[in-house]
């Protein structure tokens, strides 16, 4: 009797073991791809960063300054069309200016000369051809810092809807040609992680019309990725 139940653990032990090395091996039946999409598109809208900078002998008349100036770019914006909700104000500073030379008189030590303000300003031009314009307007009313311009478009959301599932579509066929070629059969998805990616200026594609500044209005190319993991089987074993 004491034989028998030795000889059925045994057997159950055994049963087991082929139960979890078969779960196992079901488990390790599982690949890894990464899909990728890409869409050029042309863009919408320009971003840029206006600023005014002013020097004066007194802290007060150098910001007073600033503020006209600052004033007068705002008012020819909105005249040419800007809303004001494409219009941020970045950053107010006021800076010493410092004397070059040491003197002798005042120890060798730097001595305060005046002071420099400034005022920068996020301006978003929809319609690229406003964008040269735009430039031209508020360099002439008083705005002699610049930076950009960034390019995008109204809706990235909808670009990035349109090629999410081109990449899983993509995820697809590169598993569906792997698992062929390795003699196996895909199986069902058993997870999806999406990685983003974005919009970059590629090479240029059309100048703003405009006999005002020149712009290169180029195009973006958005990019998606995902990685997406399959199970495979060995064909005929179901």
């Amino acid at each position: 009797m004491k034989a028998k139940k030795i000889l059925a653990a045994a057997l159950m032990l055994s049963m087991s073991a082929g139960t979890l090395a078969a779960s196992e091996a079901t488990a390790l039946r599982q690949i890894t791809v990464n899909g990728e999409s890409m869409l050029q598109v042309a863009p919408e809208l320009a971003t840029i960063t206006l600023g005014v900078t002013e020097e004066a002998e007194e802290a007060a008349m150098a910001m007073a300054a600033v503020s006209e100036a600052m004033g007068a770019v705002i008012a020819r914006l909105k005249d040419g069309g800007i809303a004001a909700a494409d219009m941020q104000t970045r950053q107010i500073s006021m800076h010493p200016v410092w004397s070059q030379d040491r003197s002798y008189d005042s120890g060798g030590r730097r001595e305060i000369t005046g002071f420099q303000a400034s005022n920068t300003l996020m301006v978003r031009v929809r319609g690229l051809d406003r964008l040269g314009p735009v430039l031209d307007t508020v360099l002439t009313a008083g705005a002699n810092q610049f930076q950009g311009p960034s390019f995008g478009v109204e809706d990235p959301s909808a670009v990035t809807d349109q090629i999410r599932g081109e990449a899983v579509k993509d995820a697809i066929r590169k598993a569906q040609q792997l698992a062929e070629a390795a003699g196996m059969e895909l199986g069902p998805v058993r997870s999806i992680n999406e990685r983003g990616g974005g919009g970059r200026p590629m090479m240029a594609m059309e100048m703003a019309r405009s006999d005002a500044m020149p712009i290169e209005a180029g195009e973006l190319t958005f990019s998606h990725n995902v990685s997406v993991v399959f199970d495979m089987t060995v064909p005929g074993s179901e």
